[in-house]
């Protein structure tokens, strides 16, 4: 992290940026092929997610269980179509989306020479996603079985409530409604 952010006394800081822009820095100078996803150590994987994601061709996204008010990050998918986002902190991103929720492509992103993750708490996936352009959430390929699945879990070892009830008046005839099912 740089120094600046190290110091930074209040708020939160951009975690993990450094070190994702160094391997995409690192993807860019050794790979042709293949597929980019963040792990991280705090996350538990089902194998099938990485039989998945290699045949990613642009952008896959997938949900993601979390440890949160909605218990769940994911493209909304109604019709086998995507129709937007369900995150617990939309904040106005226009990718709403878990650190663990997407894959990208070495091929797309080498066409993309700007890509990078930026500096700003909260919105490293959102900046990111965006210096893919052009790229748009309607380009995203959706995975999980259309993103009824739940393939990866973020998990934190803190007790919360349970995931908050989904609202069928806006929700129903989407994937969310699996989704829940899961989150029991």
């Amino acid at each position: 992290m740089p120094d600046q952010y190290k110091k930074k006394k209040k708020g939160p800081k951009p975690r993990g940026v450094s070190n994702r822009n160094k391997g995409i820095q690192w993807i860019r100078k050794n790979a042709k092929s293949g597929v980019l996803y963040f792990a991280d150590d705090d996350n538990t994987y089902d194998l099938q997610l990485f039989d998945e994601i290699r045949y990613t061709k642009r952008v896959s996204m997938f949900p993601v269980g979390l440890i949160t008010k909605l218990g769940v990050s994911s493209p909304i998918v109604k019709n086998g179509i995507f129709s937007g986002f369900y995150d617990g902190w939309m904040a106005g991103r226009k990718f709403p989306v878990d650190m663990a929720g997407f894959a990208i492509s070495v091929k797309f992103l080498l066409k993309r020479p700007k890509a990078l993750m930026p500096f700003k708490p909260g919105f490293e996936e959102d900046g990111f996603l965006k210096s893919l352009e052009p790229f748009e959430p309607q380009d995203i390929e959706l995975l999980a079985s259309n993103c009824t699945k739940i393939l990866v879990w973020h998990t934190q070892t803190k007790k919360n409530e349970p995931s908050q009830a989904l609202d069928f008046a806006k929700y129903n005839n989407t994937n969310l409604v699996m989704l829940k099912q899961i989150l029991v």
